[in-house]
């Protein structure tokens, strides 16, 4: 493989697309298998190891073409939720900015041939996150391999690649045995409960979710999704974020009919919550005849809040989000018990950031609304990310959606 780079190296121009090309493919690989259902671990092994070699040893061009397209490859469905803001005709903008955001990030390593340098830097890189948008972890791409997903199995990873380059023949590819070192022998262990949760999947368009005529169909579909979980002697019932769309908390009707029903089961409910003129995307639980609301903690960088200066955000709000101000934040995360089970409390973006899973967590109910993006490649990333922090953290994901599948991460 070294050599292969070293001879088509001297070929610059078609090279250089070529290899950047090839490189953004090998890193992006495991996420469009996945999506496809053709996720294999040894597949998934060498385009990872392959992935970080091209990017340690390509020349300069190609890394810049690679980075571009990996940004593509990665997040070309963000734009996606800005025709539901009217504007449309932002996305195919929105695209080509992720594409430039990460030529910049992987252009770092175009600041030098140097290889040990090069690792160095992609090192630091996995710490990055631009913008606060966190949904590119280097070590990701080995979360369905034989690889490691910590950051010393990263850090065993490039040091291997790196060697050969400065040992001669006949021992120049003896360090990729170190690779050996950052293999998983111990599956991680997960904690366990008695708990019967009903995880709810719904399909409404976003472009339906917030009209008027909408909300009493789904209203009606909510309580019958409750009387159903109860007559299956369900212990929960999880519906999606949002997946009441209006302030719920001004709807004391629905609460009381909410209330009655958690006499029986317990309720886990996406809905927002209005309060001193502050907004909050929250999630409301209903549990024996009370009801407690946890608000989100990590908010979505340029779809709940803009990361940038003050002025530049009321800019920004003001032409792409019709003047409405950022949603406020939870000072710390929420944990709530249902049947002596603690369980913390997780709004989409959030159920893929760190934050949530520090101290003792065991079990997170995590809700999302992905018809934002459809169709696209989000709801794959985002499920490998879970997947990413779950075994990270020794934790168990219930995961209720609207626009793609439920299910129950570890």
């Amino acid at each position: 493989m070294f050599k292969i780079i070293d001879k088509l190296n001297k070929k610059p121009l078609l090279n250089n697309l070529f290899f950047g090309l090839i490189t953004a493919t090998f890193f992006s690989a495991f996420i469009y298998l996945e999506h496809y259902g053709f996720t294999i671990k040894i597949l998934n092994t060498l385009f990872g190891i392959i992935s970080l070699a091209m990017l340690l040893y390509i020349n300069k061009r190609a890394i810049l073409i690679a980075g571009f397209s990996i940004g593509i490859l990665w997040f070309y469905w963000i734009g996606y939720s800005f025709e539901y803001n009217g504007v449309g005709f932002m996305t195919p903008i929105i695209t080509f900015a992720f594409g430039i955001i990460y030529m910049l990030f992987f252009g770092v390593l175009a600041l030098t041939k140097k290889v040990y340098i090069r690792a160095i830097l992609l090192f630091i890189l996995s710490f990055v996150e631009p913008f606060d948008w966190n949904w590119l972890q280097i070590e990701l791409i080995f979360v369905d391999s034989y690889i490691g997903i910590f950051k010393y199995q990263l850090a065993i990873v490039l040091v291997a690649l790196t060697l050969p380059a400065y040992i001669k023949k006949p021992f120049k590819y003896t360090p990729l045995l170190l690779i050996l070192l950052a293999f998983n022998f111990q599956k991680p262990t997960y904690k366990t409960n008695n708990l019967k949760i009903k995880l709810i999947s719904t399909n409404i368009p976003q472009e339906k979710k917030w009209l008027r005529e909408s909300f009493k169909p789904t209203v009606k579909l909510i309580f019958s999704e409750i009387k159903k979980a109860k007559k299956e002697s369900y212990d929960i019932v999880v519906f999606p974020e949002s997946v009441f769309p209006i302030f719920l908390n001004r709807n004391q009707n629905i609460i009381n009919s909410l209330l009655k029903e958690s006499q029986n089961i317990s309720i886990v409910v996406g809905s927002l919550l209005r309060d001193d003129s502050k907004s909050y995307n929250v999630t409301y639980i209903f549990n024996n005849g009370k009801y407690t609301i946890a608000k989100k903690l990590v908010l979505v960088p340029f779809g709940e809040y803009i990361p940038l200066p003050k002025f530049a955000r009321k800019i920004i709000n003001d032409t792409f989000f019709a003047g409405q101000s950022d949603f406020e934040t939870a000072s710390k995360p929420t944990d709530f018990i249902i049947k002596g089970v603690k369980f913390r409390n997780a709004i989409c973006y959030e159920a893929t950031c760190q934050e949530i899973y520090d101290g003792d967590v065991d079990f997170v109910i995590a809700s999302s609304n992905n018809a934002w993006f459809k169709p696209s490649i989000e709801p794959t990333i985002q499920k490998l990310l879970m997947r990413f922090y779950a075994r990270k953290n020794s934790t168990t994901i219930y995961h209720s959606v609207n626009g793609s599948v439920s299910g129950v991460i570890k």
